[in-house]
């Protein structure tokens, strides 16, 4: 059986980027595909595997400023031929759940959302304030044709794997399709339960608008307290020129340096709306309670109502509201082995048994294997 496994891009080690990774251990031999890839900032187990890029990879800037060729998306997932294939494995969250199988083929897709530079999430890329004039004005002139596009290709696809009943609502909604949920991993073994805290708070995020860094960034302005940000990403400059002295910026940090910033940390803070949410589960793997915005994933990662409660929500997505829950925050109140079990129920090991179970039983239903 000829495999290819599809990405939208590979420029880091995030959590859609962690899901690919389980595929490229079940799939060794697989061709994966891709419209960019920044070598060198994927994990060994990708980097290994044979790479092959649309012509995105070849334009100039394409390592930090790839999305700039967002309406050139899907011509370029359309040039790519996959004809050869009899199994297609799509991790999407952008174009590439429109890869064009054969006749004969199967093409199932792990999506983590459906397009959300021209969905849910167009005004965090594209409002007043977010994108030049110029910008503007194109988007509001290409956006209905990349909706027209994306829910047109939407049946190349047989069979849809939702990261989170959040997105699998979003996939009903916009495609009318149904989708089976399988929760994205967490390596629960490289992330170890601490019971001890240093001073300081945790954002561990992708420095891009739909983030909503800049609420964490104002609100600890006000506090005085100490917060930590790893990440990088296009808003990182402008957060550091607002940032007072009390928050202190990392850069993007291997694993091994990010699970040891975990463990020191009161409590991670998530102010963003995720289709999921992985970083919230790697926190609760170190026994680490979160303060989240309860809205989309969270919901699904994060446990406030109870004696098992692993953090609490803020319900308005503004610095006023943040502030407060942050200093209602009492860490006293959460126990660190009842967090790391909730997480624990999310881990890597049951990830890819489901997820291998999944594509077998549907390998023998589309084959009659």
């Amino acid at each position: 059986m000829n495999i290819a496994l599809v990405h939208d891009w590979l420029t880091g080690m995030r959590g859609g980027e962690k899901v690919l990774e389980v595929l490229c251990e079940l799939f060794p031999g697989a061709d994966l595909y891709t419209l960019l890839h920044n070598k060198g900032s994927l994990s060994p187990t990708v980097e290994a595997m044979k790479i092959k890029t649309s012509f995105i990879d070849k334009l100039p800037f394409k390592s930090e400023k790839y999305r700039n060729y967002l309406p050139l998306f899907p011509l370029a997932i359309e040039s790519i031929d996959f004809s050869d294939y009899d199994l297609i494995i799509s991790t999407s969250h952008c174009v590439v759940k429109s890869a064009k199988p054969n006749k004969n083929a199967l093409h199932i897709c792990y999506c983590h959302t459906p397009m959300r530079y021209v969905w849910e999430m167009y005004d965090e890329y594209f409002g007043k304030g977010k994108a030049g004039v110029v910008t503007r004005a194109a988007m509001s002139l290409i956006a209905p044709l990349l909706r027209k596009w994306d829910v047109a290709t939407s049946n190349r696809v047989h069979h849809y794997i939702a990261n989170s009943y959040n997105v699998a609502r979003r996939i009903k909604e916009y495609y009318n399709r149904d989708a089976d949920v399988i929760h994205p991993p967490v390596d629960t073994s490289l992330f170890q339960i601490s019971e001890k805290s240093e001073d300081y708070f945790l954002i561990v995020s992708a420095l891009v608008p739909y983030k909503k860094v800049e609420i964490a960034v104002e609100a600890f302005n006000e506090t005085g307290k100490k917060l930590l940000i790893v990440g990088t990403g296009p808003e990182g400059e402008k957060l550091k020129s607002i940032s007072k002295s009390n928050i202190e910026f990392l850069g993007w940090r291997g694993d091994e340096e990010l699970a040891k910033i975990y463990r020191g940390c009161k409590a991670l803070i998530f102010p963003g709306v995720e289709d999921f949410g992985i970083v919230p589960l790697e926190a609760m793997a170190c026994g680490k309670p979160v303060i989240a915005f309860g809205l989309g994933g969270a919901l699904e990662t994060v446990v406030n109502n109870s004696e098992n409660a692993t953090g609490i929500f803020f319900y308005k997505q503004t610095k006023e509201e943040l502030i407060r829950t942050v200093n209602s925050f009492d860490e006293k109140k959460f126990n660190p082995q009842t967090i790391r079990k909730h997480a624990l129920e999310f881990g890597r090991t049951k990830f890819k048994e489901k997820l291998k179970q999944y594509i077998d039983d549907k390998i023998a239903d589309h084959f009659g294997g």
